[in-house]
């Protein structure tokens, strides 16, 4: 069966992400989008992903639930857990290193938390875009640690990427796929970085406003959708793979 995946979507639990980017809202979009799988990937912080994946449930969407951290090296990365006990391990260990700053609302934006309804049942006052205090190989340990999927963003993207702040994609990295931004194909990219062939590479939209949900996705080849077979796919293995 092939799947269509879109695993980079911020919620209002991002300062930089639109107000109208509400759990519901997301999955409803997606579901107009006829999306199969989404990542929910608020930056430094896992708190909205369980009423987005009960939602999810609810329509047909599976939700694929992590965050996008920021390194001390200021490069973004996805990290993705298979069930709620990893994902409040994670979010305990991104707290422990995450600067004690306060937000600033009108400088940064809203940073909430909002329930199946829609109600704002919380907001968090630590700006979550700072940089943790910690370094690439450190999250990706500690991701494979809690068994998840480490998948370093929008590698070739001139901010916040591997390319950007490294000058290169260390090839010992240890990503369980990349992700490119969809102003170049996958094709493209590999010329240039021959060596990441073995890799599976992703497009998704980094969606911080509802109508960019699903505007470009990544093709999934699986027997079914979970998350044990999504990791088969992006390593290749079985005959679960990434298409595109």
């Amino acid at each position: 069966m092939i799947y269509k995946a879109d695993l980079h979507i911020h919620s209002v639990l991002s300062p930089c992400a639109d107000l109208e980017m509400s759990p519901l809202n997301i999955i409803n979009k997606a579901k107009e989008r006829k999306l199969d799988i989404i990542g929910l990937t608020d930056h430094n912080s896992t708190k909205q992903c369980k009423i987005t994946c009960e939602i999810g449930k609810k329509n047909g969407i599976f939700v694929l639930c992590g965050a996008e951290i920021t390194t001390k090296e200021e490069v973004h990365c996805l990290a993705f857990f298979e069930n709620d006990e990893r994902l409040l391990e994670f979010q305990q260990y991104i707290e422990t290193h995450l600067p004690r700053i306060k937000n600033d609302i009108k400088r940064f934006g809203y940073q909430l938390i909002v329930d199946e309804d829609e109600n704002i049942i919380a907001e968090e006052e630590i700006l979550l875009s700072s940089a943790l205090n910690i370094s690439i190989d450190e999250l990706a340990d500690k991701v494979h640690e809690l068994n998840g999927l480490f998948i370093p963003a929008h590698v070739n993207r001139p901010k916040f990427s591997l390319i950007s702040q490294l000058g290169f994609i260390p090839p010992d990295i240890k990503a369980d796929a990349f992700e490119i931004t969809k102003h170049i194909t996958k094709v493209e990219f590999l010329k240039q970085y021959a060596y990441l062939n073995a890799f599976s590479i992703l497009q998704n939209s980094d969606s911080h406003f509802i109508n960019s949900i699903g505007e470009i996705t990544s093709q999934f080849e699986m027997e079914e959708i979970s998350f044990n077979e999504i990791r088969k796919a992006l390593a290749g293995k079985e005959n679960r793979k990434v298409l595109n």
